[in-house]
């Protein structure tokens, strides 16, 4: 897999969390990268593997981002809010 890629769909998922309060699916990481959608999905657990430090990991037997630092996909005790907004939870 093409280092900068990697580092592309890093970022993009960060992006995404940021911008939405959750993770993208990969077809919307494709979309955001403007690549293929297997492509996309390559690149996401090619970033996974890349950053273990990072703490992002997918849910179990899934392509599905579960959590991805410092954003957690699924709900958690940890609430992040910005500016009064309230639309990301913690890991």
């Amino acid at each position: 897999m093409d280092q900068h890629l990697t580092q592309r769909a890093f970022t993009s998922i960060l992006e995404h969390f940021v911008a939405t309060g959750r993770a993208p699916h990969y077809a919307e990481l494709a979309d955001a990268l403007d690549i293929g959608v297997e492509e996309a999905r390559e690149a996401q657990q090619a970033a996974v593997e890349a950053s273990p430090i990072a703490s992002c990991w997918m849910a179990h037997d899934t392509d599905l981002i579960e959590s991805w630092a410092p954003f957690s996909n699924v709900p958690t005790q940890y609430l992040v809010s910005v500016d009064g907004i309230q639309k990301w939870y913690g890991q």
